[in-house]
């Protein structure tokens, strides 16, 4: 049985589970059935950041382009284009055992491709979650579902992994982004081209 969070809540992830490494973080939504003249297109990330809270280079930025972290902790299995279905529209690996020293938080984020020109926003996605569960097992360890706190935000912070006295835990943010993907990569210190 997982440990359902509520915002702001933290809990441990490593400590009561000797020898977890490997898990999965599964995101998932629906969209409401407004018309906005296109497609919605979530897309998932993980931004890596060093203790100054930001990445310490491009690569430490998991997204739909860069699917592979080079250390191999951290691994996008793809891009959901349409979020048709039950259950996580997109994943993301983690091996805690292969993050690298100098990283100290993983941040999960959803972002809506093309927002702007789509004219939409997370008031029109419902159901938003993020789960983690251990990829060895196939036992769900936490799950936070959003709530329906989003109006004009087009991207979201989910939740974070991070390090605190040698133990990996979670927290569950939910904190919306006005302008998209580009917002949190300013934020989090990727340069964009």
């Amino acid at each position: 049985m997982p440990v359902c969070l509520t915002k702001g809540q933290k809990v441990d992830i490593t400590k009561n589970n000797p020898g977890l490494s490997k898990l999965v973080v599964g995101l998932g939504w629906d969209v409401n059935s407004f018309d906005t003249g296109g497609d919605f297109d979530l897309d998932t990330a993980a931004f890596l950041l060093g203790a100054n809270g930001k990445v310490p280079s491009s690569d430490d930025f998991v997204f739909f382009g860069n699917l592979r972290h080079s250390s191999g902790a951290v691994e996008h299995l793809g891009d959901n284009l349409t979020g048709a279905g039950d259950g996580d529209d997109e994943q993301i690996k983690i091996d805690i055992s292969r993050v690298p020293g100098n990283i100290e938080r993983i941040v999960f984020t959803v972002t809506i491709y093309e927002s702007e020109a789509r004219r939409q926003n997370f008031g029109q996605v419902n159901n938003a979650f993020i789960r983690i569960y251990d990829e060895v097992k196939g036992e769900e360890l936490i799950r936070y579902d959003l709530g329906e706190d989003f109006s004009i935000e087009t991207a979201a912070v989910f939740g974070e992994l991070y390090k605190h006295n040698g133990e990996w835990k979670f927290n569950a943010i939910g904190s919306g982004y006005q302008g998209g993907l580009a917002a949190l990569c300013a934020n989090y210190g990727v340069e964009v081209g």
